[in-house]
């Protein structure tokens, strides 16, 4: 384990979990255990004792990427605390392994009811003001609520978390920033990100701030009340949800 894994780990009060609980959890990784994956690793579903059901994020040996986002979430995530943001558990740093668990959310994530049209007939009107009215309050409270000032620098369908009551949860803290108290924006040349979610001074200029992730909320928000995804070519010839706003703006 490094030795900046181990600052990362120590600087927060977290459950630390064994390796092999977390193996017996998962069913040794099993395939028919997981959810999913990305650049970091793998997620798989567990079950710890006493049916308490956590998502375990694994991150592959071979991802350095992924090793950047699993200390930012370790240094970020594990900090915050609210309602709408998806809560950290426990992490296992043990071996050559590097493993954090996560509440389990049923429902997945939103994009999966948004642009899937067999899902999206469950979601009426209420429930697409809350989970709207959801995110907002997790991203002010990251803004200006939290403990931390917080830039998440990657807000998108795929990134809120459903629970069994339809809470949104915003996840995925691994390309966050924390900002200074009186710090209004930062500049990065490594850009990174989901293009169509991106603001245009993040995108073009490396340029992000609390008004970069309002964007992205923008865009998520004309995603769940039209049910598209920002990238579509659907509507009056135009190319994709934002130039069709920008029109009726205009």
């Amino acid at each position: 384990m490094s030795t900046s894994i181990e600052d990362a780990h120590n600087s927060v009060e977290l459950v630390s979990f064994s390796l092999r609980s977390v193996v017996e959890a998962t069913g040794s990784f099993s395939v028919e255990k997981k959810l999913g994956e990305g650049g970091f690793g793998s997620v798989y579903k567990g079950s710890l004792p006493e049916n308490i059901e956590v998502a375990v994020k694994r991150l592959s040996a071979r991802s350095s990427q992924g090793r950047e986002e699993f200390m930012n979430e370790l240094r970020i995530i594990a900090k915050l605390q609210h309602k709408n943001l998806v809560r950290l558990l426990g992490c296992c740093v043990e071996e050559d392994e590097k493993i954090l668990l996560y509440e389990y959310m049923p429902n997945r994530s939103l994009d999966k009811f948004l642009f899937d049209p067999s899902e999206s007939l469950n979601l009426d009107w209420s429930n697409r003001f809350n989970i709207i009215e959801g995110i907002a309050q997790g991203l002010l409270y990251l803004h200006k609520y939290s403990r931390l000032r917080v830039i998440h620098r990657d807000l998108k369908a795929s990134n809120v978390l459903l629970d069994q009551m339809m809470t949104p949860k915003i996840s995925d803290f691994g390309l966050a920033r924390i900002f200074g108290m009186n710090q209004t924006q930062d500049k990065t040349n490594r850009v990174v990100g989901t293009y169509g979610y991106m603001a245009p001074e993040y995108a073009l200029h490396g340029w992000f701030s609390e008004r970069s992730d309002v964007f992205s909320f923008g865009v998520l928000l004309l995603e769940i009340v039209t049910g598209k995804r920002s990238t579509s070519n659907y509507i009056e010839g135009f190319l994709t949800i934002l130039e069709w706003a920008w029109k009726r703006w205009m």
